[in-house]
């Protein structure tokens, strides 16, 4: 069977349950991992066939993907900020969002990271994403980063690897810690922010995959990670540092509460690519 032939019945499979759109990138997506090929490549040779093996192997992915398993799991890999990054379900799938939260960080630092080297921590790191990002863009930074997880940790420290940086990974059950044992000039967090109520809100894709333990917080105390990471932040932020959060879009104002009241000055929230409220800053 030629590849163009089993693309559209491989779309037309996946269309009642994602959108045109989406099941097509689903195929390129596995057609660059698998067979190293582009989009442009199928439309120079519109005649290349798959062997048989071939198509029942792609058949078998076809099928995890109508249980909605997200691509990202099945190649085990996902593109962040530029970089490659392994995932599985131990990890969250990073988000283009947290993409801007990275971009904003590096953006404010790398004017203050020429004259001296920037100490900086990410909470929550999961995949590293956020930790090994910053690592790759700001010079001379140290960068830490902490998790409760053993297994999120063991693949964040190849991800470090794999894009050639170093972290310094901790483990740590950041509600259960008192002082973070030394001062940092940026605290940044992604940590769970979706309450039970907007499960609802939450693809079956994601509900069914991705660990619940990143995701979500129960609904009467839904900032318990951001109050104890502000809190840290007090103990551990030098002097003027900056304190990062992404943030659950329905709560920025009480965001932008918690941090006023303890003190911390320039509060800033700003939208996402989509106009929600999705990420905030606060200085010492």
């Amino acid at each position: 069977m030629k590849i163009k032939e089993y693309r559209s019945s491989f779309i037309q499979q996946l269309t009642p349950i994602f959108d045109e759109g989406e099941a097509e990138s689903f195929f390129y997506l596995i057609l660059e991992e698998k067979y190293q090929l582009k989009r442009i490549d199928l439309a120079l040779q519109p005649d290349l066939v798959l062997s048989e093996n071939e198509i029942n192997n792609w058949n078998i992915i076809l099928e995890q993907l109508k249980k909605e398993i997200p691509v990202q799991y099945l190649l085990g890999k996902t593109s962040f900020y530029g970089l490659d990054f392994e995932v599985n379900p131990n990890v969250l799938i990073p988000r283009q969002e947290t993409e801007e939260l990275v971009q904003w960080i590096i953006e404010s630092s790398n004017v203050k990271a020429k004259s001296q080297g920037l100490k900086i921590v990410d909470i929550g790191t999961g995949s590293g994403c956020i930790a090994i990002s910053i690592a790759k863009n700001i010079a001379d930074s140290k960068v830490f980063a902490i998790d409760v997880s053993e297994n999120a940790l063991a693949t964040a420290q190849k991800n470090a690897e794999i894009n050639n940086v170093v972290v310094t990974f901790l483990n740590k059950n950041i509600l259960e810690t008192t002082d973070l044992e030394q001062q940092f000039d940026i605290i940044v967090s992604n940590p769970p922010y979706v309450r039970n109520l907007e499960k609802q809100e939450i693809k079956k894709n994601v509900l069914d995959n991705e660990p619940h333990l990143a995701l979500f917080v129960d609904d009467n105390d839904a900032l318990i990670f951001y109050k104890k990471i502000a809190q840290l932040a007090l103990l551990n932020l030098s002097e003027n540092g900056a304190l990062y959060f992404e943030i659950n879009q329905y709560l920025g104002k009480e965001m932008i509460e918690l941090l006023e009241e303890m003190n911390f000055k320039n509060v800033e929230l700003r939208k996402d690519i989509y106009g929600n409220d999705r990420m905030i800053k606060g200085t010492k």
